[in-house]
């Protein structure tokens, strides 16, 4: 334990447990964890117990209540030390006098650093940095506190450095003011020297940098807080001259029109800005007590040339919830408070050339109760009024930033088929976990758990996790382009599989029980593309190659005090990695070469 909360959980049902909390529960003498008993109480010294009872198992937590500030002068209820609490607690379940179960914790948690003084408004005077550096060290910014991950902070005790000295600032920001140049005699590298290189090269200390010149004249600055809009353009009139492909859409107010999509940590970013000509379809998780409105709907959107545009909007009832609801076990469903919200919301943008020319928006809505979790749906579309087929994208056959990767199986009679990534729920398990398809232009990660006994065959776990892994890869080929016709085999590539080495360790009497080489634990799928050609100034994006290989650990059954009777969690993960190449090979570069003397 290293924060000031730290939950476990009690499986089973609690009703007629009491818990509680015992401090000091190794001996000081001898050094031993003491018995369990039934004699602690919910909050002891500074710590306190609570329980929130459940389904099936019941939430432990154990929060640190006093103040973690390191000591000003004449100061109380605060940290003389760093490490300002070091205790093993003892956690226990118990039915009357019975001991049902405990748990041992060991606490280190070190004092807050940061900085609760009073800051100054005055200006400051920044010298002129064409003749001297800023600062020594620059990532020095809090007067009178250690400023985490800058080493060269004085403010920074070695207590302090211990905990960030392997993720230490580099270069100008981290201190190193004066870095060696690359025309310095005395530099040993030749990356970016010239062939003359050292005959010519200059001798000077390395307080004459020539890293002087590039920091700006110092001046007086005063604090402001910049707003959150973007200047367009200084001068009046129209605002834009057109959206390009990948610029963020505009409001009247010059702020971003958001909509909520996904981030590449998997979770969803409510404020998102929507770029142009950039399609998505995400899912979002909402809980009723959590529950936001979005961006209201009579937000007018920049056109691109000045003119603002009116969303239209339909408004649709949902009456079949069981797509998007999620109700846990053991609630009540009648007398239940309900709230009228948003199920899904359907942006579709008509565009021509560089403009937006309509935007219609269908809101779907429905009751979400207490206790009930949401899966809210956000898609949005971009439609060409220059297409003949009103359902066509765009004229452009390449794949956009969002798309789903078009995938066949040509093995089959059937060829339609997918590229997947995991999209876990509830605990993680993969036996309950959902699927996603791989979307053009954006890396992922994802994963799983599997539950796998001490006594698991190790021949058998390796068989397990690459069936679930090769589940995600139900196909044999992807397509080139968005378009690609299934019927046509050079609209599609190959999937160049690396596939996992197969080990063939038999059962001995020397073999370790719960201990597992070689197990192909993550997928590794890479895709090279490239910008082959344009259509209508948007760049038309191709796959060219997919390579699927995979990556094996040693698997090690863990486990607490006992291992009768328990799983242990093994984890599987699936990542997606785009590669973008140039279209056509570069022209290798060649050393001009003075011509010699000619004989006549």
């Amino acid at each position: 334990m290293s924060g000031l909360t730290v939950n476990s959980f009690f499986l089973g049902d609690s009703s007629g447990v009491s818990f509680s909390i015992i401090v000091d529960a190794i001996d000081k003498e001898t050094g031993n964890v003491q018995v369990p008993s039934c004699s602690g109480s919910e909050r002891v010294g500074d710590w306190d117990l609570s329980v929130t009872p459940g389904v099936g198992a019941s939430k432990v937590t154990v929060t640190f209540t006093r103040s973690l500030q390191l000591c000003l002068p004449n100061a109380t209820d605060c940290c003389t030390t760093p490490l300002c609490v070091v205790e093993t607690l003892q956690v226990s379940a118990c039915s009357g006098s019975v001991m049902l179960a405990h748990l041992l914790i060991q606490a280190e948690i070190y004092a807050n650093s940061s900085f609760m003084g009073n800051v100054s408004e005055n200006a400051s005077v920044i010298p002129n940095q064409v003749f001297q550096p800023l600062g020594s060290c620059p990532c020095d910014l809090t007067d009178g506190a250690c400023d985490v991950r800058c080493c060269c902070d004085p403010e920074c005790t070695p207590d302090l450095k211990q905990l960030f000295n392997r993720s230490c600032f580099t270069g100008v920001f981290g201190g190193d003011v004066n870095p060696p140049f690359d025309q310095l005699c005395s530099t040993k590298t030749t990356e970016y020297t010239p062939d003359w290189f050292p005959l010519l090269c200059v001798q000077s200390s390395l307080s004459n940098t020539p890293f002087l010149g590039y920091f700006y004249d110092g001046s007086i600055s005063a604090p402001k807080v910049p707003p959150f809009r973007i200047p367009v353009q200084a001068s009046p009139g129209k605002l834009f001259t057109g959206y390009r492909s990948g610029d963020p859409i505009m409001t009247e107010d010059d702020e971003y029109f958001t909509i909520p999509q996904q981030s590449l940590a998997g979770l969803c970013v409510e404020n998102a800005p929507v770029a142009y000509l950039q399609e998505f379809d995400v899912k979002c998780l909402s809980e009723a007590a959590s529950y936001k409105e979005g961006l209201p709907h009579d937000v007018r959107i920049n056109s691109g040339t000045g003119d603002f545009i009116q969303q239209n909007v339909i408004y649709r009832t949902i009456t079949d919830t069981g797509k998007f609801i999620t109700r846990s076990e053991g609630l009540p469903t009648a007398g239940v408070p309900c709230q009228n919200v948003t199920f899904a919301e359907h942006y579709v943008f008509m565009w021509e050339d560089d403009n937006i020319k309509g935007v219609n928006v269908t809101v779907f809505l429905g009751n979400l109760c207490d206790g009930e979790t949401l899966t809210q749906r956000f898609t949005a579309e971009f439609v060409s009024l220059k297409s003949d087929n009103a359902a066509e994208v765009s004229d452009n056959p390449g794949y956009r930033v969002g798309n789903a990767v078009r995938a066949a199986n040509m093995n089959a009679s059937d060829t339609a088929g997918s590229l997947r990534i995991w999209q876990p729920a509830d605990r993680g398990l993969c036996s309950s976990a959902a699927h996603t398809p791989v979307l053009f232009g954006v890396d992922s990660f994802s994963g799983c758990v599997l539950e796998v006994d001490i006594n698991e065959n190790c021949s058998l776990l390796r068989g397990n996790v690459t069936e679930k892994l090769n589940s995600l890869i139900q196909a044999t080929h992807v397509g080139k382009r968005h378009n690609a016709n299934e019927s046509n085999l050079n609209d599609w590539v190959e999937i160049i599989r690396l596939d996992p080495s197969n080990p063939s360790i038999s059962a001995s009497p020397t073999d370790l029980t719960g201990i597992c080489p070689d197990v192909p634990a993550s997928l590794n799928i890479r895709i090279i593309f490239a910008a082959v050609g344009a259509v209508q100034g948007i760049p038309r994006e191709e796959i060219l190659a997919v390579q699927i290989s995979y990556s094996t650990v040693t698997w090690q059954f863990q486990c607490d005090l006992t291992c009768e009777n328990t799983a242990s969690l093994l984890p599987i993960t699936a990542a997606v990695q785009f590669i973008r190449v140039p279209a056509w090979p570069p022209v290798p570069m060649t050393r001009a070469r003075r011509p010699g003397p000619h004989t006549h």
